[in-house]
């Protein structure tokens, strides 16, 4: 195989029993680049890092580093050869100092029998300084999630890192520590380190990549340079089809406007005379910075969050929501961006997890559950939601990301609703089922659904909503349609930059 090359593979595959989560996947990265992995969820890829990490072993095939042949049969063998993976969940010690979790594997390689930390704290300190200012005293409990990814990437630095792999790193970061994590991925390439990068985010991969590998159902597809080819491009090859527009067509904005909901003077500890109005048919949008008030706002609508003030009215009507339950009879219904802790029940069945707003609905006369009834509302609203799976018994974690997300949906739609709020409805979900949830959401709105959504992607806020909430410290700080709609005009309400700075705005984002 070619030295010139950090990472080779060839032929690699995984087999589970009769499942092939891997098939004859060839496959180079280069000494020196930020190589980009794309794909579906199930397309293969977290399979293919397991396997040049160590976690799994190949059922066949060859993995080269630096030009010679691997064999690794465990994560230790893996990092003694360069090659670290930084897991989507973060695996520091939270009890223990950074310095102490920098130097752990050293520490643990050492055969003195006494530990020196003072020595711990100097070679933690020469290891970190070149990825960010942090004290290595502090407890990695106190850190921020970006601020223990640079932990996790020092760490791979002082057992001398070559190949560094990274999960989702901006998954649950903003955008500017996602810019600080950036910066310190291309110092890494001008040091000569070669990283291999997992994102669902097309924004990223194009601003941080030098080229992107898609894979598609355990297959190898394509390698392309990032400055050579489109989104549009990428998306495609990762659905193997044709994708078309990601958005579907907005409603008219001819049609007249039907008044559903009236929020008015909405108060809490997180958010300040909150007023604004929701349409029939329509998807309303909610933007800002992370910590702005977004979600709270939202959860206080539907009795999840403390509210001290406020009117909710819906077709005129004041409503009295001190629960949950209570706006879900009232006809609204949330899903949380934490669908595994907050919108699922990852272990019961998809068709218990659809049916678990309202067991009335599958219920006998008699008080009992009918496996039939809820057996057939799982079927109908599956198919509504374009679930992807032949088995409503299945436990809801075994689905993809995307699946999730249509079953948590689905759960909502089971009571019928007239107001559907979504707290980031396509975070973590692959290209073609973000197209999917969209298209879904649009169709919702064109049987007289009301639809509100907050997001954190500007391109989707822009591309999906028929107006936009820009929130700022806890109040609008102003609404955004039509041609207004643009990534400068948001970023400079949520960001509170006069107009003569827009200009110099276009730069900015928000959270990721």
């Amino acid at each position: 195989m070619d030295s010139e090359y950090a990472l080779q593979v060839k032929g690699l595959s995984k087999r589970f029993g009769p499942i092939a989560a891997l098939d004859q996947v060839d496959f180079a990265l280069s000494k020196g680049e930020i190589h980009a992995i794309a794909g579906e969820n199930g397309a293969g890829k977290s399979t293919f890092m397991n396997l040049i990490s160590g976690v799994l072993r190949p059922s066949a095939g060859e993995i080269w580093i630096n030009g010679e042949r691997a064999t690794l049969a465990s994560p230790a063998e893996a990092q003694a050869l360069g090659v670290w993976f930084v897991h989507q969940e973060i695996s520091l010690c939270p009890d223990v100092s950074v310095a102490e979790n920098i130097m752990m594997a050293a520490t643990g390689a050492s055969k003195s029998l006494f530990v020196d930390y003072r020595a711990i704290r100097q070679q933690a300190e020469r290891a970190i300084a070149p990825l960010a200012s942090l004290p290595v005293n502090a407890l990695v409990s106190r850190l921020s999630i970006s601020d223990q990814q640079i932990v996790e990437i020092a760490k791979a630095l002082v057992l001398e890192c070559r190949i560094l792999i990274l999960d989702e790193p901006t998954a649950a970061v903003t955008e500017r520590e996602a810019q600080a994590l950036f910066n310190v991925m291309r110092d890494l390439r001008a040091r000569g380190v070669s990283i291999l990068y997992i994102s669902h985010r097309m924004a990223e991969i194009f601003e941080v990549c030098d080229r992107v590998s898609v894979f598609r159902d355990g297959k190898y597809v394509a390698t392309e340079r990032v400055a050579e080819t489109t989104p549009e491009r990428i998306g495609s090859l990762m659905v193997g089809r044709d994708l078309g527009d990601l958005y579907p067509d907005k409603a008219s904005a001819s049609e007249p406007k039907t008044l559903v909901l009236s929020i008015k003077d909405l108060q809490g500890d997180r958010f300040f005379d909150v007023s604004f109005n929701i349409h029939r048919g329509e998807i309303l949008g909610f933007g800002g910075l992370i910590g702005a008030g977004r979600s709270e706002i939202l959860r206080a609508v539907c009795g999840l969050y403390p509210r001290e003030g406020g009117v909710v009215e819906m077709n005129g009507a004041c409503l009295r929501i001190s629960s949950y339950c209570d706006a879900v009879n009232a006809g609204i219904v949330y899903l949380s961006e934490d669908r595994k802790s907050e919108g699922l029940f990852l272990e019961m069945s998809i068709a218990r997890n659809v049916a678990a707003l309202d067991l009335q609905n599958v219920s006998t006369s008699y008080g009992f559950v009918s496996k039939q009834s809820e057996d057939a509302q799982a079927r109908r609203l599956g198919s509504v939601v374009g679930l992807k799976t032949n088995r409503i018994s299945a436990q809801v974690s075994s689905l993809s990301g995307g699946n999730q997300q249509k079953v948590a949906i689905a759960k909502l739609l089971a009571v019928d609703p007239k107001i559907v709020l979504l707290d980031e409805p396509t975070r973590g979900v692959d290209v073609g089922a973000k197209s999917e949830i969209h298209r879904l959401l649009r169709e919702l709105t064109r049987k007289g659904v009301c639809v509100v959504v907050v997001s954190s992607e500007l391109p989707e806020l822009i591309g999906l909503c028929d107006r936009v909430l820009m929130v700022r410290e806890g109040r609008i700080a102003g609404e955004v349609a039509g041609d207004k709609m643009t990534e400068e005009n948001m970023i400079a309400m949520a960001s509170d930059i006069s107009e003569a700075s827009r200009a110099q705005a276009a730069n900015l984002q928000l959270e990721a």
